[in-house]
């Protein structure tokens, strides 16, 4: 039975392969997913982890990542990486649109030279969502609709011939069977950051990634021999001249509860000597400390002048008790 084109509906010429692919030397020749300019995009997500992309954007030497300028220079580095990867035989993504034969062709060709196998990726994005995309990009990385559209007819036009140009296999992006390796991935990273893999792990840094996040961790750094936190962990996270001081808290609430307090100015008196901490829970919180914004929230707490709250109350209960009885009285008569 020959294959539905996912394009546009035509048949295609039996030969596609829309099974597992286990070679282990595989080129992918990327359709039109998201057209720009030249050939330039990110590694597609569902490949593995091992593969390497020859994206032209990692060879763009210009300031600016739009100049169609740097195009023949981007292809040409672009090249000269390929040939160098096949010949180690590494499986290599060619990551653009390719949608003119003669680039197609030349692929092929230098596959070829170094014996290794090809495969054609489709990936069948409606040309309206293409154009679609379009929309809110910086000028000089938009592509007019025309172009868009103009390239997706002509892979639309190619699918069917793909096999007879010399690629190995075709497939379809959405035939791809890819979840279970995703899991896999995913869960190889959990157990080695839980040291399930017989490796160390993450240890105490796990709560740090919970709250903080994973760039975080390159900068926090414990300091075990510190007594500003009364008994409890310290820790500093530092980077060039900027640096902040968090104790975890182990019994927070006294209900054995553990989190992060990080150090911050005393909201009652800049010129007081004791330690005031405000509790953090993400990274947002970490920003707002090291702004000066968070010295202001009302769970900040001073070893000297108490909570926040009772910083700001300088009238005596007395005088308080009075004025509630004036209101009442007022109320009332």
């Amino acid at each position: 039975m020959p294959t539905r084109n996912p394009l546009a509906g035509n048949p295609a010429r039996p030969g596609s392969d829309s099974r597992r692919t286990g070679s282990r030397h595989c080129r992918f020749s990327r359709a039109h997913e998201r057209l720009r300019g030249h050939p330039e995009h990110t590694p597609p997500r569902h490949c593995p982890a091992s593969l390497a992309s020859a994206s032209t954007r990692q060879f763009n030497k210009e300031v600016d990542a739009g100049c169609q300028e740097a195009t023949d220079d981007a292809a040409s580095a672009l090249q000269a990486v390929l040939e160098a990867r096949l010949a180690r035989r590494k499986m290599t993504v060619v990551d653009a649109t390719n949608c003119e034969q003669a680039v197609r062709a030349n692929l092929i060709a230098t596959a070829r030279r170094h014996s290794m196998p090809t495969v054609a990726l489709i990936i069948p994005t409606p040309a309206s969502v293409c154009v679609a995309r379009q929309e809110g990009r910086p000028a000089n990385r938009g592509v007019p609709e025309l172009v868009v559209r103009t390239q997706h007819a002509a892979m639309v036009d190619a699918f069917s011939g793909l096999p007879a140009e010399g690629f190995d296999h075709v497939v379809v992006a959405e035939n791809i069977h890819r979840l279970e390796e995703l899991l896999q991935r995913v869960s190889d990273v959990r157990r080695a950051d839980l040291g399930w893999d017989g490796g160390e792990g993450l240890g105490d840094l796990l709560l740090v990634r919970r709250y903080f996040g994973t760039e975080i961790l390159r900068m926090w750094g414990w300091r075990d021999a510190s007594v500003l936190a009364d008994g409890d962990r310290v820790a500093e996270v530092r980077l060039g001249a900027d640096s902040l001081y968090l104790a975890q808290r182990t019994d927070i609430d006294g209900a054995g509860d553990v989190g992060f307090e990080v150090l911050v100015g005393c909201p009652a008196d800049d010129e007081c000597e004791g330690k005031a901490w405000a509790p953090v829970y993400n990274v947002t919180d970490l920003l707002r400390a090291l702004t000066g914004e968070l010295m202001n929230d009302p769970d900040v707490r001073c070893t000297i002048h108490g909570p926040y709250d009772d910083a700001d109350q300088d009238d005596d209960p007395e005088g308080r008790a009075d004025l509630e009885a004036q209101a009442l009285e007022a109320i009332h008569g």
